[in-house]
């Protein structure tokens, strides 16, 4: 079966770094499917376990130049058991997923693991299974995870950039003067003869060159492969001014006459203003992930742990299962639990969007990260360490920022090709100036090319989509909507048509029984008791509302035996020797009993837009009762706004005929199908969709598994602490149908963003190539200088970074809602 994987990658510079990762991982055995994205700087890959090898994967990467970020870590081990050895442990150590090295020592042991594959509580807790005491002070020895690598980067960039700075601004001081007045050019010659000022300019050079490394590495390391990108250019370029200005200092007789000049400060500024640009970009790019890091933020360090009626504070790694924890007025939830004793009022507004206050009593669910508001209580921790709410909800909006819409993966396929075609231009270029430009034409030439190669780095086309959609995730889970893969934003903005489940949906999800007919002379409370009985066992809301009614009247359910549950009909048990089946009309026509003398009662029922239900005695209907489930306040709000978008809405529902149409006529719903199976549901989205449809279904992610896998998209209703609808790839956290509306809303300005960051990228870059050429020097007598083509080019990164950086702005639109009644 396959697996998924996603970890960071460093040493990318652009899209067509992209472009060689994937092509490296796919070449990897047992990796089925690999993507890159350029803005988080992470790979996700598919994979088939018995052929991966994680360590030959991780080689390939770093000798491609561009390795892995995994974690280096020391844990102090205080003692180990008796009958546990170092072998022993490092052999169950290193058999964890994510482990890439492992060394144990008397008092240490030494780990080095991916931290999207694995976590140091995790370690910690095998550790100790194992038989381990271990130290709290964790030694870090690398970098940690992908926030430290990126903190790293961003350091080492701030470096290198003040460094290049420190000596172009000199550098300049001495260049520029001659240029812009002959009598500075004869003052400065005066002092010292013109080779020595450029042999000052060649020593302060070398500084900013080497701040510049990596551009040079990385280009090497793109020529080698054959995946020519921004490092490339930038090298090419640099290195071609560097050159012949070594040579026309040195031996300037072998130039024509008048050509022999120097362009130090040409190489020094170029490797300035993109170092530059690279670091703006790279801050710009850390706010747009700004979301998840204030999802982190919410994590508590420690917990007020009871241990033999004693409480202790401890680090939150070290919380486990089932340990009971005090949580005071103004703290931090710290991991999910459920209360135990005490009440109090909880704020849950960054987990679910929900901005009042929620009361929790004993017996209700916490959610760790939230913030205790009033009461003081107790929990018992049930989830803690990746399995909690929010280490879900994180992964969920790394892996939607992480993902490759398909627009992105034609821009990665133009980009493949974009940089070749500028080498071909900057050396057409070169070839046509030698030609036909007057004297000195080998200066315009040199200068027309080396503004070409600089000028049309494809970064901003790397950076159009990737950006966009980790600014539009982030801002949707502070909303309370989670999108599972970032492809869904660009899905969700086409649809047309969006189908909406019923129960659990529309509807509240909380039933209650309104009515009841007996057949047969039994006493009513016998009848309820004995399908309460058998509804006890079945996990529909429909049936826990007969279960409800039951226990509301006291009744003593009975023992059941046989009890078989069939989705979308029914059940059947056996109850003290008889046979009961309880379900839809469908399940006992399909029985063979006769439901004719119950017809009156149903459409009485249906039309006002209550659910019938049907229960047979050995082979015999003996009742039917209706339970009425009423519609959300918020669905007529939502259909409102959906319908104002010019969106087509339909009912898709297991329900009876006539409460389905009930309930589209107070919706305001045309397209009603009703009385399907949930296989069947899927069957017509896909019939939609033949049609031509973009479908959207909306459902509550129970029996609606096959409509949400088969749609478009696949929009889940759900709760705080019920994340994981895997069919579902739009998650609505808090189960509020007007989401949808900001939903889509917000997916259709994220795709404008993508749009317009698209032609800026193109577009500039189009625009710009033949002014860099000189291709309006005839006319204007403009030449552009390698200087601000570097500047033009760090601008159009920062532009596409920044548009994008607005979606973090985004706002539900409150005139598409109406007030509730």
């Amino acid at each position: 079966m396959e697996q998924q994987l996603r970890f960071a990658v460093q040493g990318m510079s652009c899209a067509n770094c992209v472009a060689k990762v994937e092509s490296v991982l796919q070449a990897q055995p047992g990796i089925n499917d690999a993507s890159v994205n350029f803005a988080t700087e992470t790979a996700s890959i598919e994979y088939t376990p018995n052929e991966f090898v994680l360590s030959a994967m991780l080689s390939a990467l770093k000798n491609s130049g561009y390795p892995a970020v995994s974690v280096q870590l020391e844990i102090p081990i205080l003692a180990m058991r008796g009958t546990v050895d170092a072998g022993k442990i490092q052999q169950v150590l290193q058999a964890l997923d994510g482990m890439i090295a492992v060394e144990i020592s008397d008092k240490l042991a030494r780990v080095q693991f991916l931290p999207t594959m694995l976590s140091l509580p995790r370690i910690k807790a095998q550790l100790r299974e194992l038989g381990c005491e271990l130290g709290t002070d964790d030694i870090e020895t690398e970098v940690s995870d992908e926030s430290s690598a990126r903190a790293h980067e961003l350091e080492k960039l701030r470096q290198q950039l003040f460094l290049a700075l420190g000596f172009t601004v000199p550098l300049l001081l001495i260049a520029m003067p001659p240029m812009f007045s002959e009598s500075l050019m004869h003052t400065m010659h005066s002092w010292l003869p013109m080779t020595v000022w450029h042999s000052l300019e060649a020593l302060l050079v070398l500084p900013v060159l080497y701040a510049g490394r990596r551009f040079y590495q990385h280009g090497w390391a793109e020529i080698r492969s054959g995946s020519l990108g921004m490092s490339t250019l930038v090298m090419l370029g640099t290195s071609a001014a560097f050159c012949y200005s070594v040579l026309s200092l040195f031996v300037p007789q072998i130039f024509p006459a008048g050509t022999a000049h120097s362009y130090f400060e040409a190489a020094g500024t170029i490797i300035s203003l993109v170092l530059l640009g690279k670091y703006l970009e790279a801050l710009a790019k850390g706010r747009t992930s700004s979301a998840i890091k204030k999802l982190l933020k919410l994590q508590a360090k420690t917990a007020q742990v009871l241990r033999d009626d004693v409480e202790i504070e401890i680090p939150i790694d070290s919380v486990v299962p089932n340990d009971l924890i005090n949580v005071r007025p103004g703290e931090c939830v710290p991991v999910d639990g459920i209360v135990v004793l005490g009440e109090s009022y909880v704020d849950e507004a960054m987990i679910t969007g929900e901005p009042i206050p929620v009361v929790k009593t004993t017996g209700d669910a916490v959610i760790g990260g939230t913030i205790n508001k009033t009461g003081a209580f107790t929990l018992r921790a049930t989830h803690v360490g990746e399995a909690s709410v929010l280490a879900r909800i994180v992964k969920l909006v790394e892996a939607a920022q992480a993902g490759k819409p398909p627009i992105q993966q034609l821009a990665d396929k133009i980009a493949a090709y974009f940089v070749p075609m500028v080498i071909v231009a900057a050396l057409l270029t070169f070839v046509l100036w030698l030609i036909f430009a007057h004297a000195p034409a080998l200066n315009y030439a040199f200068v027309a090319m080396i503004s070409v190669l600089v000028i049309a780095c494809p970064c901003a086309m790397g950076l159009a989509t990737p950006t966009a959609i980790m600014a539009a995730t982030g801002k949707a889970a502070e909303l309370g909507i989670l999108f599972r893969r970032g492809s869904a934003l660009e899905t969700l903005a086409s649809v047309d048509t969006i189908v909406f489940d019923k129960t659990g949906t529309l509807t509240k999800g909380l039933p209650e029984l309104t009515d009841m007919q007996v057949f047969g002379g039994m006493e009513e409370a016998e009848v309820l008791r004995y399908i309460a009985s058998v509804e006890r066992k079945s996990e529909h809301p429909l049936g826990q509302a007969i279960v409800n009614k039951a226990k509301a009247c006291k009744l003593k359910l009975l023992p059941v035996q046989n009890f078989q549950s069939k989705t979308g009909f029914g059940a059947t048990a056996q109850i003290e020797g008889k046979t009961l089946h309880v379900g839809a009309a469908r399940y006992l026509r399909h029985l063979g009993i006769d439901l004719s003398f119950s017809a009156c009662y149903i459409e009485a029922w249906t039309k006002e837009a209550k659910t019938p239900i049907y229960a047979a005695l050995d082979g015999e209907l003996f009742a039917v009762l209706a339970v009425n489930d009423p519609i959300k306040l918020e669905a007529v709000q939502a259909l409102h706004a959906l319908r104002k978008l010019g969106l087509e809405l339909g009912l898709l529902t297991g329900d009876h005929q006539h409460t389905a149409h009930a309930i589209a006529r107070q919706l305001d719903i045309t397209q009603v199908v009703a009385e399907v199976l949930p296989e069947d549901k899927a069957q017509y989205i896909q019939k939609l969709q033949q049609q031509g449809k973009k479908v959207a279904f909306v459902g509550d992610g129970i029996n609606d598994a096959p409509a949400l896998a088969q749609a478009d998209v696949g929009i889940a209703i759900g709760t705080g602490t019920d994340i994981a609808i895997e069919a579902g790839e739009v998650i609505l956290m808090r189960g509020d149908l007007r989401e949808i509306v900001t939903a889509i809303h917000l997916a259709q300005r994220t795709l404008r963003t993508i749009k317009m960051n698209f032609f800026w990228a193109y577009a500039y870059n189009i625009a710009l190539i033949p002014l860099a050429a000189g291709a309006f020097y005839p006319m204007l007598g403009v030449l552009l200088d390698p200087m601000l083509a570097a500047a033009a080019m760090s601008v159009s990164s920062l532009f596409v970074v920044s548009n994008s950086l607005r979606l973090q702005r985004f706002e539900p639109h409150s005139s598409m809602i109406l007030p509730i009644a």
